[in-house]
């Protein structure tokens, strides 16, 4: 008796544990759109907007030059990049947060929406940078956190004095349920994001670290102060902004608490993990309203602005971002495919799918690294032929191409310890093992210093200063200077590709379109077309040389390896791509 009991307990435990696994390991997609393209369609191209067809250089300030010998980049050190970024082949810079903050998430908590954080310089030159942009010809993204301040920003400071002060009102407050929080919302990272205030005696929410409280929108003298912070940027002749966490800006105002979830492991789309379902407190339809609200004020000015969203959800959800009349943000980051698996039926389904959602006139965004996530070099597993021809997928798809600092020469993620980390996410997941808290969660690995040359500290500051994260072992041979004199160097091909895509309207304005009869293999194959001009492009996603035969009077512009066409028989070596005209 007593071993059927506990053969019975064995199956449950055992059927628990697997749905568990299926639900957490799982992530079913959406299904498809049937969308017709009309090739060519794009062709018209009087007044479009030039944000669609740029390309973006992302700069973490901290990380990219050092002028004044302290060991942490400045703007008079960005200055002196910028012929570097243009003649990179570059048409677009984004920086991340320079503004006055106290640091604790490195300018994403900012206690001054208006002047710049003294280590990085002052507001002459933040006048300086952007008119030496514009000065290259260049477009300037400011990265603007609108959903939180820092714990020190002034506003906050007085609305925790007391309940009745003129700005009390003006982030999430609320009496708590006993002594527990007011809900179970959990903040992005998954832990409690309620924060019990003992000056006030209330709670405060914040979607992110505890001392990032969260504004309150819904507060009309909150919605226009920031509106204000806005305009300033833009009278200043800022070219757009980069949204930081922007679907998270209005939570429930009835305070429901969020659904239980199965899932602990995130989807991709970050709205259900670590047992809850973020109902309340993601994508709330005031979010959809705010975009199209943002995008009245910068459709207001001459040349146009736009906005990139960081935003998370299925592909129908981060639609409603953008507005069914193209009325909302102009862009969003489309995270799933940074995923990155080297396998053709990935980079088929993803592609696929993000143009049946995002057909012209919506415009796809492409990144595969950033200020938060791995490099993709180490994704690749720090194989250079498989980073070029990634390249040259990223650079020849239609829409918006994102890199991140040092993506270009393959700098690879970092391996600082998580006990020494600076990022404040590893010591907030100190109850974690070590890998998550080395790797998973700390974001320093992908934040060091930008490797400019062979020496001491890779040319990023002067010798003898220790840069505020340590420079990456290697960086005298992974370097700009070395390897923009080698011309096989991943460094010359994306100049290379760059060119080619800021010449080719088909590169730039064209359609998409796939040729089904390759479909299933390991080569992924698509037409670029604008007006009579069509350029192909085939990509070899797998260990061994493909043999195909292409049709017509192709030749070779490019090519990511030693491709041959000859006879009308095209040799594609291993993880190799070429664009053929």
């Amino acid at each position: 008796m007593l071993r059927k009991i506990a053969l019975g307990i064995l199956v449950i435990l055992i059927t628990v544990v697997t749905v568990l696994l299926v639900v957490n390991l799982t992530n079913p997609s959406e299904p498809i759109p049937e969308v017709e393209v009309v090739h060519g369609q794009e062709a018209d191209l009087d007044g479009r907007p030039w944000w669609e067809a740029t390309t973006v250089y992302q700069v973490y300030p901290r990380s990219f030059q050092d002028s004044d010998g302290d060991g942490v980049g400045d703007l008079a050190g960005i200055i002196s990049r910028l012929d570097y970024i243009r003649d990179l082949g570059f048409e677009t810079i984004w920086f991340s947060p320079f503004f006055r903050s106290p640091q604790k998430d490195f300018g994403y908590d900012v206690s001054d929406y208006y002047l710049p954080d003294p280590q990085y310089g002052d507001t002459l030159l933040v006048d300086s940078l952007i008119r030496e942009i514009h000065k290259r010809d260049m477009k300037v993204v400011f990265d603007l956190v609108l959903n939180h301040t820092s714990e020190a920003h002034p506003w906050f400071m007085e609305s925790r004095a007391s309940k009745d002060n003129p700005k009390s009102d003006w982030y999430v407050w609320q009496d708590g349920n006993g002594d527990a929080p007011p809900t179970n919302w959990h903040s992005a990272l998954g832990m409690n994001g309620w924060h019990y205030d003992d000056t006030r005696g209330q709670w405060y929410f914040s979607s992110f670290l505890s001392f990032q409280p969260d504004l309150n929108w819904r507060n009309p003298e909150v919605k226009e102060a920031m509106f204000e912070v806005v305009r300033h940027w833009l009278d200043k002749g800022v070219d757009g902004f980069r949204l930081d966490i922007f679907n998270y800006i209005y939570e429930d105002p009835d305070f429901r608490d969020n659904p239980f979830s199965l899932r602990v492991v995130p989807t991709q789309d970050f709205t259900k993990m670590f047992w809850q379902e973020k109902k309340y407190t993601m994508n709330h339809p005031d979010d959809f309203t705010l975009a199209k609200e943002l995008r009245t004020i910068l459709d207001g000015y001459d040349p146009p602005r736009f906005m990139v969203g960081e935003v998370f959800g299925d592909h129908k959800t981060l639609r409603n971002f953008l507005g069914e009349k193209q009325d909302g943000l102009n862009l969003v980051f489309l995270f799933d495919i940074s995923a990155l698996e080297w396998d053709a039926g990935f980079f088929r389904e993803k592609i696929r799918r993000i143009e049946a959602f995002y057909p012209y006139p919506y415009t796809p965004t492409y990144v595969f690294s950033n200020h938060d996530r791995p490099r993709s070099i180490t994704l690749l597993g720090d194989d250079i032929q498989k980073a070029k021809t990634l390249a040259l997928l990223q650079l020849t798809l239609r829409g918006v191409p994102f890199y991140y600092q040092g993506e270009e020469i393959g700098m690879p993620t970092g391996t600082i310890p998580g006990e020494e980390a600076l990022d404040p996410l590893p010591a907030a997941f100190d109850w974690l093992p070590d890998f998550a808290k080395d790797q998973v969660f700390n974001r320093d690995n992908c934040r060091t210093p930008m490797q400019w040359e062979a020496g001491p500290n890779a040319g990023f500051t002067r010798a003898g200063v220790s840069p505020w994260l340590p420079v990456l072992e290697g960086s005298d041979e992974i370097n700009v200077a070395s390897l923009a004199k080698d011309p096989n160097s991943l460094w010359h091909t994306n100049q290379s590709l760059l060119r080619i895509r800021k010449e080719s309207p088909s590169l730039k304005w064209g359609s998409l379109r796939w040729l089904p009869e390759y479909d299933g293999g390991d080569i992924l194959v698509f037409d670029r077309i604008y007006h009579d001009q069509s350029l192909r492009v085939l990509i070899n996603i797998s260990e061994e040389t493909e043999q195909v035969e292409v049709s017509g009077n192709w030749a070779v512009l490019f090519s990511s390896g030693p491709a041959t066409l000859e006879g009308g028989i095209l040799k594609l070596p291993p993880n190799t791509g070429v664009i053929l005209e």
